[in-house]
């Protein structure tokens, strides 16, 4: 097979995972901007979520998150994913947005209240036994504001003993997927503030408990490519929350502020071996002020371009390069592989499955946001408060 026809056929096998969040209203701490047509059950963020895969072909589920998207069947929500083309994916969990939350959840100084974020993640998981869901996915916004505020070594303790009960709930074929973020809302100190604390505790839990790595969670000038080539080299890298950030954690589109960061992240992801289902490519993005579903295209468009550049880089020339200590010839085979316009191949892809070569156009075509709007009148539209 020539290395086009493998890098062809690698794309066909691509799966990113959107957002049931993404399809709802969002906006800055502020403001929330309603949009028209957005959905306002759980069944219509899965109606459009069924739109960008029809369109892109290769955005087969949809991340749930819990309690924004809460039914009272989820065996029957899992039926209407299917209905549409789609099943239900990653579990994600909430012990953010709740006043007994105020110092913390897994973390928090209180019993009870460490109780009942534990039991909120017990819940995840037995709508992951459901749903026929793999991953639970947990960010935590733990931390403390103050030196002095609560005992650092303690609040790791806490972490540890409420991860620790719920992997052990985790059932076969499971996984617990961690994410870290640096900083926000806790000014002083977060409880998973980096990749290191989060491998650290998927160590000890064992090989269900797996770090995601979230692209819009670290500081400016972060080499994240090298935290992805360490912890896939480890066996540890579970997924990805893919988006963009200019300053902090902006959830702007995939690959919108730094393309080439994002082709190298891929590229390891591709020389790693992690390019199987055993890593998820997962969307984490709001979008505030664009229309939703075209964004969310868009996305998924971008990391398909990201990942044809990194799946064409030519791997013998750049080793060969290395060995010899050519710096500037090996440098020259990534940017080779980068500077590439892969949209025609793309294209290609697209007509072999069957596809409209071009995702955006075709949904433009099919009238589906004029549909929503008129259709969806009334009720509660799908969001958060600020």
């Amino acid at each position: 097979m020539t290395e086009l026809a493998a890098a062809k056929a690698a794309l066909k096998t691509q799966a990113v995972e959107t957002p049931s969040w993404a399809y709802g209203n969002s906006g800055t701490r502020f403001k929330v901007f309603a949009q028209a047509g957005v959905p306002r059950t759980p069944q219509e963020k899965l109606d459009d979520a069924a739109r960008v895969h029809e369109f892109t072909g290769v955005a087969p589920t949809v991340a749930l998150h819990i309690p924004w998207d809460r039914v009272d069947d989820y065996a029957a929500l899992a039926r209407h994913a299917e209905e549409r083309g789609v099943r239900l994916g990653t579990v994600n969990s909430n012990t953010f947005q709740d006043d007994d939350y105020r110092l913390g959840s897994i973390c928090h100084p209180d019993a009870a209240v460490r109780r009942k974020a534990v039991d909120h993640l017990l819940e995840c998981v037995d709508i992951m036994d459901t749903t026929g869901s793999r991953d639970l996915k947990l960010w935590f916004a733990d931390g403390t504001n103050y030196p002095g505020q609560d005992d650092i070594r303690a609040r790791q303790d806490r972490l540890a003993e409420g991860l620790s009960e719920v992997y052990e709930r985790l059932g076969e074929g499971q996984r617990m997927l961690l994410e870290y973020k640096f900083f926000e809302p806790a000014f002083y100190t977060t409880d998973v503030p980096d990749w290191g604390t989060a491998y650290a505790h998927c160590l000890r839990l064992g090989p269900k408990a797996q770090v995601v790595v979230d692209t819009g969670h670290h500081a400016p000038g972060t080499n994240i490519e090298f935290i992805v080539a360490v912890l896939l080299r480890e066996g540890r890298l579970g997924g990805f929350d893919f988006n963009s950030r200019f300053y902090a954690d902006d959830d702007l589109m995939v690959g919108a502020a730094d393309p080439f960061q994002l082709f190298r992240i891929m590229y390891e992801v591709v020389r790693g071996g992690g390019f199987t289902p055993d890593v998820a490519f997962m969307l984490d993005q709001c979008h505030n002020i664009e229309a939703k579903i075209p964004a969310i295209i868009r996305s998924v468009m971008n990391v398909q371009e990201a990942t044809a550049k990194a799946l064409l880089v030519d791997r013998s020339a750049l080793a060969e390069a290395q060995r010899a200590g050519d710096v500037l010839g090996a440098n020259a085979v990534l940017m080779d592989a980068y500077n590439t316009d892969v949209r025609p191949l793309l294209r290609e892809v697209r007509e072999e499955m069957g596809l409209d070569p071009d995702p955006l156009s075709a949904y433009r075509r099919s009238g589906w946001a004029e549909r929503i709007a008129a259709e969806r009148v009334g009720g509660q539209q799908a969001g958060w408060g600020a």
